[in-house]
């Protein structure tokens, strides 16, 4: 179906492109996913619209059969990856889940903004961005998934988030896509 329209309220929401996750080996080169990132939150400040930082410390307590990625993270592990140009106005957010709405007040930050739509970009596509696009979902706001300026530490789940659950959460598209839906949205 592709992108048809981005609503005059909308956020971006960047997951998780903080150095500790960069770090880890991707499908895809993470150079090529930062810079998109990066220019799509340029042109949502130029625009005007909100852009949401998110980055992960911690995670949800319940028991796994797959162990957290564990060992000693360096100090910086959680700063935002200096691509993204984190500007004051920028709305930043530490997750402790793998989805953004997930005890957190972001949904009631975006809704006091009149926010009815968001643009996702980040990493892992089949953990934190999925997992922050179905709950989005669920919460009513309209998704728009920005597949190259995302990538996971698997290609195969990549490209199931890909292929089945993102047409069924929203509209999926490129960056410069999207950027030209910015610049074609009327105010």
């Amino acid at each position: 179906m592709g992108m048809t329209i981005l609503d005059p309220h909308t956020a971006l929401l960047v997951i998780d492109l903080q150095k500790g996750i960069v770090a880890y080996p991707t499908a895809h080169p993470i150079q090529p996913v930062l810079a998109r990132a990066g220019e799509l939150a340029r042109a949502f400040r130029r625009h005007r619209l909100p852009v949401v930082l998110v980055n992960v410390d911690g995670g949800a307590p319940g028991r796994t059969a797959q162990p957290p990625r564990g060992g000693e993270r360096p100090a910086d592990w959680t700063e935002l990856v200096p691509e993204l140009g984190r500007q004051p106005d920028d709305i930043v957010l530490t997750k402790r889940t793998w989805g953004a709405f997930a005890s957190t007040d972001l949904a009631s930050r975006l809704k006091a903004l009149g926010v009815t739509q968001v643009v996702m970009a980040g990493v892992a596509t089949s953990i934190g961005v999925e997992s922050t696009a179905r709950q989005a979902y669920e919460l009513g706001f309209n998704v728009t998934l920005a597949l190259d300026a995302m990538t996971d530490m698997s290609a195969q789940a990549h490209e199931n988030s890909v292929e089945r659950i993102f047409p069924r959460l929203g509209e999926t598209g490129t960056s410069a896509g999207i950027m030209a839906l910015l610049d074609r949205r009327e105010h």
